[in-house]
């Protein structure tokens, strides 16, 4: 009895450990069903089943997969990926490397980019690494532009502070110089 008492607390992180069938989709034991819900990326869960053998993401709003979504589904045979508006950035990265993994690529033909211009209706299995990260670079060169300027406003007030500290020290010393020889003045003065 003592037992069960102790066993309760943890049934509240049970869904947290066993990944649960996403809102509007249809699940049985190693089918997830989602075609046509009007899923995004951000409405995907962080995991499916384990025993997942078929998940049907097609006809929704997916972009880009999460880095990492389909690699602990170990009994995974078929993903449907088609009808989505893939964006073929640098978020697509994860999803053409797990394509190019997969035994029948055939499955996998209708899994095109819907963006940018230039790679629109290309199958992503078959983009070369250079061909996205060319489309992600101007993030890289504006990140790129803004740690630059930072780092000379940073340096600007640092030689700004330490101009100010020179002067400091200078007046500090001017000022003790003066005090100094003042008291030798007064120390004279007494003296005589």
């Amino acid at each position: 009895m003592n037992r069960g008492i102790l066993f309760l607390p943890f049934l509240g992180f049970l869904p947290l450990v066993i990944p649960t069938c996403p809102l509007r989709c249809k699940c049985a034991t190693n089918i997830i069903d989602c075609t046509s819900k009007g899923l995004t990326v951000t409405k995907l869960p962080v995991a499916f089943r384990p025993s997942a053998e078929i998940i049907n993401l097609a006809h929704n709003s997916l972009t880009s997969i999460p880095n990492g979504l389909f690699d602990n589904l170990k009994n995974l045979q078929i993903v449907y990926l088609q009808g989505n508006p893939w964006e073929c950035n640098c978020d697509i990265l994860y999803l053409r490397s797990w394509l190019q993994w997969q035994q029948n690529r055939t499955f996998y033909r209708d899994v095109r980019c819907a963006s940018p211009a230039h790679l629109q209706d290309r199958i992503i299995a078959y983009l070369t690494e250079e061909e996205i990260i060319s489309t992600c670079q101007h993030w890289y060169c504006t990140l790129a532009l803004l740690s630059q300027l930072f780092l000379l406003i940073f340096l600007l007030v640092q030689a700004i502070l330490v101009i100010f500290i020179i002067c400091y020290l200078r007046r500090f010393r001017r000022m003790t110089a003066k005090t100094w020889s003042t008291s030798q003045e007064l120390q004279q003065h007494a003296d005589t």
